[in-house]
């Protein structure tokens, strides 16, 4: 049979880590070095990596990530209270397992946002389903979507994702359509995925900053007793940052 046109029908079926592999066996002749039963495992391989690898760009780009954070590039150096034990503990996502959420508080420029995309984004490559959203962005969201009809759609995917992320909580108060989006969304996930939260605010604040004692009870609830929390302290890292290179 033509190989061309073997990879053809590869492309075809969609398998394209197999067809881009065979190409280029034949392009250098490295297919003799193998056996039969090598080979068919070599190609099959390689479709099975390049559908991963598919699934893992697919994941983050859905995620909508603002920030390319990377738990390899985590400073460690940085006098804010950043226990590195701790952090590598959590990014191995032993959380995610357990379903239990992680709180991430501190200052402005302490790297809160980092942290919490770094550890999204590895769980991305675990092929983990992951949303990263602004609390402001969410709020809008929310808005937009009860005046499309399309609300109970949202809170749905939401529900749905593995890690939610929630950045710069509290930087508005919560109005009473918000509140009770949070209420669904975290009661829904309870117990069953996980939450990263980080916010300026310290945790102590979160019930005031939310309204309606019933309610706040219960998100807080749902939210904190089964929480890691890291508290981080000192001075913009991006003033630190700027400082250096002036």
């Amino acid at each position: 049979m033509n190989q061309q046109m073997t990879i053809e029908k590869m492309k075809s079926m969609r398998l394209q880590g197999m067809a881009q592999t065979h190409y280029a066996n034949l392009q250098d002749n490295l297919y003799t070095d193998y056996t039969l039963d090598q080979y068919i495992a070599l190609l099959v391989n390689q479709e099975w990596e390049y559908r991963q690898n598919r699934k893992i760009e697919n994941l983050l780009k859905r995620a909508s990530f603002r920030l390319s954070a990377d738990i390899r590039d985590i400073d460690y150096s940085a006098d804010r209270g950043l226990d590195r034990n701790n952090f590598e503990r959590l990014a191995s996502l032993n959380f995610l397992n357990n379903n239990e959420n992680i709180i991430i508080t501190g200052p402005t420029g302490t790297g809160k946002s980092y942290l919490a995309q770094a550890i999204g984004r590895q769980a991305c490559t675990w092929l983990h389903k992951t949303k990263y959203y602004t609390a402001t962005k969410l709020i809008d969201d929310i808005n937009l979507a009860k005046i499309q009809g399309t609300y109970h759609r949202l809170i749905k995917a939401i529900q749905q994702t593995k890690l939610l992320i929630i950045d710069d909580f509290g930087i508005h108060p919560l109005d009473q359509s918000s509140r009770q989006a949070l209420m669904d969304i975290v009661d829904y996930k309870y117990d069953r995925s996980s939450l990263i939260i980080t916010s300026q605010i310290p945790v102590s604040n979160w019930h005031a900053l939310i309204g309606e004692g019933t309610i706040a009870d219960a998100i807080l609830d749902r939210i904190v007793h089964s929480s890691h929390r890291i508290d981080l302290k000192g001075e913009s890292l991006r003033k630190k940052r700027k400082i250096n290179l002036t």
